[in-house]
């Protein structure tokens, strides 16, 4: 199992039952966006050319999107049809689509000055080509009078970093509260953390910081639940009590999103019986995997060990793949797997062997503070500091 220096696993551990039932839907990953990418544009995939299928080219589907455009005199349609082209990424359509955004912008449509200053944002339409910051700030400002939430939230992210003004905590907070005001998840997330800690001008207090996480929860935001069910695992005293049934059905609701944390946290709780959840090899992987497939670098690790192993009639043994695993993980810079993928190197597990290959990554183990990494370089042999045998693999 995984200790501070090594995971170590046992084939006679493997767990010899049936079939693991089909995962609860509440288990099954959802495959949406990220709430907290709140900036990206309207997805128009359906309107995109096909590789498959002899579909009209952008110019031409452009052209006809424009005379439907033309003929409903619709303002909504418009933006949309802006937001359309510049997705195309085209100067041509982009230069069409800024000057469409202006016309509604100007007439008070809030849609188009929220993407007026998404656009802005980019730099793209900028004679300097630099981001114009204090234009999208204000244009932000424009579209938060007439209700629009995305553009409060992002009102008060320039409050609060200094983008096109000076930083004002105050204000920051009075645009996340007018956003939160529309139910927006990530403008209460955020002023639940401002509580936890104290930013922002506000006072610390966890009272109010679980009650703007709840909020945020309801709203569906996978951040928010995941504080959500830290504090029910530790407690704060005489405001949440301790529970980790409730704690792990909401990192189930977070890993539903695929919020990686939430899901690399259930992965271990499934694997090593934390949180009082029976051990499950099907749950563990299955949380490990959507956390890994987002990029969390301890879950592709975590997958490395499971693919050495295996279990029976549910993950097939894979030396291959378990490098696979550990190369993404050392590609993100986690030292146990940079020095891992140094050993398979130097052994040939899952690779070919390659002592330069080795000698690269335990020189960027030990650069990133990987004690077994220094002690390799230094002459250690492989045998002294790990060994795979017959019956138990070892990886660092």
């Amino acid at each position: 199992m995984v200790t501070s220096s090594i995971v170590q696993r046992s084939t006679n551990d493997t767990i010899e039952t049936p079939p693991p039932p089909p995962l609860p839907p509440h288990q099954i990953p959802v495959q949406q966006d990220s709430l907290k990418h709140v900036d990206q544009f309207l997805d128009h995939s359906h309107l995109k050319p096909g590789k498959d299928a002899s579909l009209l080219s952008y110019s031409q589907t452009i052209a006809m999107y424009r005379d439907s455009v033309k003929r409903t005199h619709n303002p909504d349609l418009q933006c949309d049809f802006a937001v359309f082209m510049i997705e195309t990424n085209k100067q041509e359509f982009i230069s069409e689509a800024e000057k469409i955004l202006k016309q509604l912008s100007i007439k008070g449509h809030a849609g188009a000055q929220y993407q007026l200053g998404l656009l802005s944002t980019t730099g793209v339409t900028s004679k300097k080509g630099k981001p114009e910051l204090d234009k999208a700030f204000s244009l932000f400002v424009q579209a938060s009078k007439h209700l629009h939430a995305d553009a409060a939230l992002k009102a008060g992210q320039c409050y609060e970093e200094g983008l096109g003004c000076r930083i004002n905590g105050t204000k920051a907070i009075q645009f996340y509260k007018k956003a939160a005001s529309q139910s927006h998840p990530d403008a209460m997330y955020r002023i639940g953390s401002a509580y936890m800690n104290g930013e922002l001008g506000l006072s610390k207090s966890p009272k109010e910081s679980v009650k703007w996480y709840g909020r945020a929860a309801e709203a569906s935001s996978p951040d928010a639940l995941y504080e959500l069910a830290n504090f029910h695992i530790s407690g704060i005293p005489n405001i949440v009590f301790v529970d980790h049934a409730y704690a792990i059905s909401l990192l189930a609701q977070a890993a539903d999103m695929t919020h990686a944390p939430s899901a690399f946290k259930l992965g271990e709780c499934y694997e090593y019986s934390k949180l009082n959840c029976q051990p499950n090899p099907a749950l563990s992987i299955h949380y490990y995997t959507i956390a890994a497939e987002q990029g969390h670098k301890e879950a592709c690790f975590a997958l490395t060990a499971w693919y050495l192993v295996g279990c029976v009639d549910l993950l097939p043994q894979s030396d291959t793949k378990a490098y696979l695993w550990a190369k993404r993980a050392a590609d993100k810079k986690l030292p146990k797997a940079e020095y891992t993928v140094g050993y398979f190197s130097e052994v040939g597990i899952g690779c070919q062997k390659d002592p330069n290959e080795a000698l690269m990554w335990y020189t960027v183990a030990a650069e990133h503070g990987e004690p077994r990494a220094v002690q390799r370089l230094q002459g250690k042999s492989v045998n002294e500091t790990t060994e795979k045998k017959k019956d138990e693999c070892i990886i660092m």
